[in-house]
């Protein structure tokens, strides 16, 4: 039988010890935030589903991390740093006090190494399965949030870390065909960058200061890159070759050539694709590598619409699906 806890006694034992100034001990209907002077606002939401954004039999300290480490991915590619967080939770009638205790500590954890306490929320329960939203608020410097829409042609298109891993962890733990190829501990870095991803916070004060326009990959990042070039109006193309992919990626897309095609559509990877002027590049890498965050650079801007990826061979490349989609 599931242990029987009230709303009061979870937000009081687990959520309250969490909250910052600003969420008043969660004794409050409201949080009572004020702004940083001389900066804006940023703010960001996603949900995530029990059965569609992760397994139900991950471990809670996961949910938790990702649920929380997807949004703050968001304001990193605003050039924005973290501030804290509202919280709605949605737990099925079989919740257990441990489980709740587990996913607590993974998310305080989390919310302390990123300086970002939570602020409120809502706890609910419900019929159908787990789910959980964040909404994260950042700030930026006045007039430099970056935006989506700000790529230019002649701009140098970067990305971050490395792509593909995390799609090719949740292939790897949809089916394990192909994990032969690698050693235990690739198989093992694969499934943590899906179950954890990394938000470059780091990276979002050098982004501020010289990129034109930005967006965290999420949902992959061919069709991601697709998605800020329409909003930029403007068109790019970017070569394979110079597609940062980890040593476990390398491996398991030379052994499986279709897996290549999931690593740059399948989604999950929480890096940053960032268009940066020409004469700020240099600037921009000076910047990411004091920040400690490896970044690429891959193509480039151009005039007019659509994205081109070409292989080692300079051949353009096709894929069937360009990136993951709800609907």
């Amino acid at each position: 039988m599931a242990e029987r806890i009230s709303e009061d006694d979870l937000i009081a034992r687990y959520l309250a010890p969490i909250a910052g100034a600003a969420g008043l001990r969660l004794v409050d209907d409201a949080a009572l935030f004020a702004p940083p002077a001389g900066r804006d606002l940023v703010l960001t939401k996603d949900a995530l589903v029990a059965g569609v954004h992760f397994f139900p039999e991950d471990a809670p300290d996961d949910i938790a991390r990702k649920a929380l480490r997807v949004n703050l991915s968001d304001l990193a590619a605003k050039g924005a740093r973290p501030e804290g967080f509202l919280l709605a939770l949605a737990l099925p009638a079989d919740f257990s006090e441990s489980w709740i205790a587990r996913f607590a500590q993974g998310l305080g954890e989390d919310a302390r190494a990123y300086a970002c306490a939570l602020f409120g929320g809502d706890t609910v329960s419900t019929p159908g399965p787990l789910t959980l939203s964040i909404t994260a608020l950042g700030s930026v410097e006045q007039g430099r949030m970056v935006l989506r829409s700000g790529a230019r042609a002649g701009d140098a298109l970067y990305v971050s870390g490395t792509i593909g891993d995390a799609a090719l962890g949740l292939r790897l733990r949809r089916d394990t065909s192909g994990s032969e190829q690698l050693t235990r501990e690739e198989s093992a870095f694969l499934l943590r960058r899906y179950l954890r991803p990394e938000p470059r916070v780091a990276l979002a004060e050098a982004l501020a200061r010289h990129a034109s326009g930005a967006m965290d990959v999420s949902d992959g990042l061919v069709g991601d890159l697709a998605k800020m070039m329409r909003a930029s109006a403007v068109a790019a193309q970017a070569r394979l070759p110079a597609i940062p992919l980890s040593a476990a990626a390398r491996r398991l897309t030379a052994a499986r050539p279709e897996a290549l095609a999931a690593a740059l559509t399948g989604g999950d990877d929480y890096e940053i694709l960032a268009s940066v002027p020409q004469d700020a590049c240099v600037a921009f890498e000076d910047a990411a590598r004091a920040a400690g965050v490896a970044v690429a650079r891959i193509g480039s801007v151009q005039a007019g619409e659509g994205v081109v990826i070409t292989d080692a061979a300079g051949a353009a490349m096709r894929f069937a699906q360009s990136s993951y989609s709800h609907f």
